[in-house]
């Protein structure tokens, strides 16, 4: 460790009087030789590190979900070149620049804190040995080492032996208490951070390997820290405890502000927004206006989340605008009455004999007009009617005799049953053909 903390001692000068600023302030409230003095200093170096990290944290976050959505599209390129290993690199590595996704900005936190980590754990170590390190004079280093965090010295480690902790003026029973406790904590809050991840800002639809590769190490990451953890100074496990907690309420925040699409956190915050939408009638905000805006461009590619808080506003009466706003007014409502209205005047359900009968009645119907048609031009002699005796008109042709005397009906155009019946009727009162004058009277 103290190989590696010795590569990054260019930035030792810039970590040590970062330090010595915070503690000129804090020493003039709780002193300058106490370990609140020394320990607020760390914790200000930490804050004020993470503060400058912010743009790299916007940058992991939103390299963590894009890798999250392209997993199925990584594997389904690994399948496909699985014999050629070239090629599938090179189709990953368009992937990523056609998405504008880099795989290492989700690692950009930790390394970038890296350099100030070590150059932290080299001061400490400085301190702990008695040799002035970068704006840290003798005046300064003799201040740091009697300071003590309940009452475990600032460059003391869990490993020391009872010698170099009475060195520092303390007992081996409180260094190692206080340094097991704050090794518990910082690997339960590197845990609690890494699950808070897992559990709530991860899209649950879409399972991946890259989800397996997280719950992995989320048990991993604890081991590893506590292990490293029994060679790090107090002071540097005040720095790690310090900047894991930042990192859980800064994720925290993210988590509950600016979800992961179809995760278990977005639920929550539609259902808090759907929730303020209806008391207030609005959506208030220009940042809750934007993820209302971008759900609505989504259309059909909606999740079961954003499909459920669109339910939830047409119910309440609302309707989301491509702006990101709502409207809620008369006419949604007399649209919803409209429907309805409109849905109870519709016909009932006719059996299939009341439909049979209905088309009877238009065939019929239809039947009657195409008969009626030549009546109007020539209004022939129906087979009911008799003709006169006498010579045919002339131009006219000669009707077969037993039709000239009535003895047999014309056949009617229509095939309806009611003509059929009409038609026999005729043939029974029609005229009846003589006998043969040979016939028996």
């Amino acid at each position: 460790m103290d190989t590696i903390a010795s590569l990054f001692s260019f930035i030792t000068t810039p970590v040590s009087w970062v330090i010595v600023q915070f503690h000129k302030v804090y020493g003039a409230i709780f002193g300058p030789d106490t370990g609140w003095a020394w320990g607020l200093s760390i914790v200000s170096l930490v804050v004020l590190i993470r503060i400058c990290l912010i743009p790299l944290f916007v940058k992991q976050i939103k390299s963590t979900r894009n890798m999250q959505a392209l997993q199925p599209k990584m594997k389904a390129i690994q399948e496909r070149y699985k014999s050629d290993k070239q090629r599938q690199s090179e189709e990953m590595m368009k992937l990523y620049k056609e998405t504008g996704t880099n795989p290492l900005s989700s690692c950009l936190p930790i390394l970038a804190q890296s350099p100030f980590f070590f150059a932290l754990y080299h001061v400490l170590s400085s301190i702990a040995s008695g040799k002035t390190i970068g704006v840290i004079d003798d005046q300064l280093l003799a201040s740091a080492r009697q300071a003590h965090i309940f009452g475990a010295p600032l460059a003391s480690k869990f490993t020391d032996s009872a010698a170099e902790v009475a060195a520092l003026d303390a007992s081996l029973t409180s260094v190692r208490i206080v340094t097991a406790i704050m090794i518990i904590l910082m690997s339960a809050s590197q845990f609690f951070t890494q699950r808070q991840l897992m559990m709530k800002n991860v899209d649950l639809s879409v399972k991946t390997p890259y989800m397996q590769q997280q719950k992995m190490l989320m048990y991993i990451f604890p081991v590893i820290f506590a292990v490293m953890g029994i060679n790090f100074p107090v002071g540097v496990l005040v720095y790690w405890l310090t900047t894991n907690v930042w990192t859980m309420g800064q994720q925290m925040y993210v988590i509950n502000q600016n979800p992961t699409p179809g995760s278990k956190a977005q639920d929550s915050y539609l259902q808090r927004l759907l929730k303020s939408i209806t008391q207030h009638g609005e959506v208030r905000g220009r940042r809750r206006k934007t993820i209302v805006k971008v759900i609505v461009a989504k259309g059909s590619d909606r999740n079961e989340n954003e499909r459920r808080f669109f339910a939830g506003l047409t119910k309440a009466g609302f309707a989301a605008q491509a702006d990101g706003t709502v409207i809620k007014g008369d006419m949604i409502v007399a649209d919803a009455e409209g429907g309805a209205a409109a849905k109870r005047q519709q016909p009932k359900r006719q059996t299939k004999a009341q439909r049979q009968a209905a088309a009877a009645q238009h065939t019929t119907a239809k039947d009657s007009e195409d008969a009626s048609e030549p009546a109007a031009e020539e209004a022939p002699v129906t087979s009911l009617e008799k003709k006169p005796q006498g010579a045919p008109k002339a131009g006219a042709k000669e009707e077969p005799k037993g039709e000239a005397q009535g003895d047999k009906p014309a056949r009617p155009r229509a095939n309806s049953g009611g003509a059929r019946q009409q038609g026999k009727s005729g043939q029974r009162k029609g005229q009846q053909r003589p006998k043969h004058p040979s016939s028996k009277k």
